[in-house]
């Protein structure tokens, strides 16, 4: 009888915003787990917090610190009627992401701008690794001098666990270069305080650093490092391909 595959292998070198920040800040040891789990990403389905994400950036973007929507999406979460355990452990996990966010969402303090829609995050290509982006909203501020500046909130949540500085601020200075690469525009430029990763679980905004170009440039050696050791990595142990 032929084993079940646990694994499933990327043949192109492909990182989320979120591990390449956790990598930048992490031990060797560490990092090499990161890259392996990008490289064999497990078959068995794995909780995604989609739907907390769209609430609480429906609320940033609301202009009303009223948190009755939030804690009536969680409420719905509790009640929805699910097919099984995956569903039910689901939908229960994304309503505990809402309800955490809403009892701090008095504390989150955001720069004065604009809360725009996040729109389309296209994957980065950086040193031969395919950088993928969620943003949950988009900022943009008009100076005094009418030039515009933008730049993008994005979350990150552990139940239980405040978010590490270090990697916080890795991942808002990728995200100051993300919109600095991605999306150049002559009369918009990212501004590095636009630039935030929101703690969803303590309410802390990390805007991207003033080294952002620096890091941004170690992200990208970090990147080329990634892409030259990825055809030698090899899969988890009993990892079934």
């Amino acid at each position: 009888m032929q084993q079940q595959k646990t694994h499933k292998e990327n043949k192109q070198p492909r990182i989320s915003a979120r591990h390449l920040a956790d990598y930048m800040a992490a031990t060797e040891t560490k990092r090499r787990a990161i890259v392996r789990d990008c490289k064999y990403h497990r078959i068995a389905r794995v909780i995604q917090h989609d739907e907390a994400k769209l609430s609480i950036s429906k609320f940033l973007r609301s202009d009303n610190s009223d948190i009755s929507p939030l804690l009536a999406s969680a409420s719905s979460l509790r009640n929805r009627i699910c097919d099984g355990d995956f569903e039910r452990d689901l939908c229960d996990h994304n309503a505990d992401y809402i309800e955490r966010f809403a009892k701090i969402a008095a504390t989150v303090e955001l720069p004065a701008a604009q809360i725009l829609v996040p729109g389309a995050s296209p994957a980065l290509l950086v040193r031969g690794v395919r950088v993928t982006i969620e943003l949950a909203c988009r900022l943009q501020r008009v100076t005094r001098t009418n030039k515009v500046r933008t730049g993008a909130i994005m979350l990150r949540y552990a139940k239980g666990e405040i978010l590490d500085v270090a990697v916080a601020e890795w991942q808002s200075a990728f995200l100051f270069g993300y919109l600095t690469h991605a999306s150049p525009q002559i009369e918009a430029d990212p501004e590095q305080k636009l630039c935030l990763t929101l703690d969803a679980y303590s309410g802390v905004c990390h805007p991207a650093p003033g080294n952002s170009v620096q890091r941004f440039n170690n992200m990208e050696a970090a990147c080329e490092s990634i892409s030259e050791r990825w055809p030698n990595i090899s899969p988890p142990p009993n990892a079934i391909l």
